[in-house]
């Protein structure tokens, strides 16, 4: 057998008849298990300095699969990367996000079957504990922005007629493009104030505001930009478990912060203007939130190195 063959075998299948009992046959029994988004995993990460090519080749051989699509409940996912020449594109400078505003070149976007994900939280902590226990996570990088994010909707391009929601991480866009807006106003401080009792968001008056205005402002503008942006989808940040991993940190913006995830049928950087160049004054004029990021990906090319020389 030639060596790659040998390299490339695989156990055979377990031969003892199946367990009633086990938990494998248990817990998919009971449950929602619809295909719909009932949240997202949203993580933007910094590699070190130096570090860049080593953690594309950890993140998209081991920790894409191993500790994400691997689990239970999260049923897409794919990567997008920020070269030089997107980075460029990114506002505002005093950014509460992204501190400096360059930092963050790599994100991945997962989904998250409606009504499993406290099924799923479990799952990927107690998953990255092992990792970590087992040297499997890279931790010469920095989490940027990173937060399980409750679904609120979206809003299309061609309606229903076209890719919907749940297609956004399989269709070939070009590009993605990352809205983050805070509220502003005692709206806002009254929904912060709220913790995470009021996280969700769906019922937050300020998230709900943002929401409303977005739906009948914003979005129709960005919509309309030659046909080049294919729908939005609306999220916002949930609490991180008490028992998450140390080196990432508790959720900003609990209550009071909107996650627009904008997907573009070509690289950002063809249709940045005029929708996405307004957004800081769209949402100035709103008086009902402040742009806190607007960042410009494209899809990573899995299995290479593609852009890892254009990061710095």
């Amino acid at each position: 057998m030639p060596d790659d063959a040998v390299a490339d075998s695989v156990d055979s299948p377990d031969s003892d008849s199946p367990d009633s009992d086990s938990p494998y046959s248990v817990l998919p029994a009971a449950g929602p298990y619809g295909v719909a988004i009932g949240s997202a995993l949203i993580t933007m990460v910094e590699p070190h300095p130096g570090a860049e090519a080593e953690y594309n080749r950890w993140y998209e051989d081991d920790h894409f699969y191993a500790g994400a699509m691997a689990m239970p409940w999260m049923f897409a996912g794919r990567r997008w990367v920020a070269p030089r020449a997107l980075q460029a594109l990114r506002e505002p400078a005093d950014s509460a996000v992204a501190r400096p505003l360059e930092a963050g070149k790599y994100i991945a976007v997962y989904w998250l079957t409606r009504g499993r994900y406290r099924d799923h939280m479990r799952w990927t902590v107690a998953t990255n504990q092992r990792l970590n226990a087992d040297g499997r996570i890279f931790h010469r990088r920095d989490h940027v922005f990173t937060a399980f994010q409750d679904y609120l909707g979206a809003v299309y391009r061609d309606g229903r007629g076209g890719a919907r929601d749940i297609h956004a991480l399989d269709h070939p866009y070009g590009g993605l493009v990352v809205e983050v807006v805070d509220a502003v106003g005692e709206a806002a401080v009254d929904d912060a104030s709220a913790g995470a009792a009021g996280a969700a968001g769906a019922d937050g008056a300020a998230v709900s505001a943002l929401v409303d205005w977005l739906r009948a402002e914003r979005a129709p503008r960005v919509l309309a930009l030659g046909g080049a942006v294919a729908m939005g989808l609306l999220f916002t940040p949930l609490p991180l478990p008490e028992d998450r991993m140390a080196y990432v940190d508790q959720v900003a913006g609990l209550g009071r912060r909107l996650t627009v995830l904008w997907f573009t049928e070509t690289t950002p950087a063809r249709c940045w203007a005029p929708g996405f160049t307004a957004a800081a004054a769209d949402w100035e004029k709103s008086g009902l939130g402040r742009l806190e990021l607007l960042a410009p990906f494209v899809p990573t090319l899995p299995g290479t190195q593609t852009y890892v020389d254009e990061l710095r």
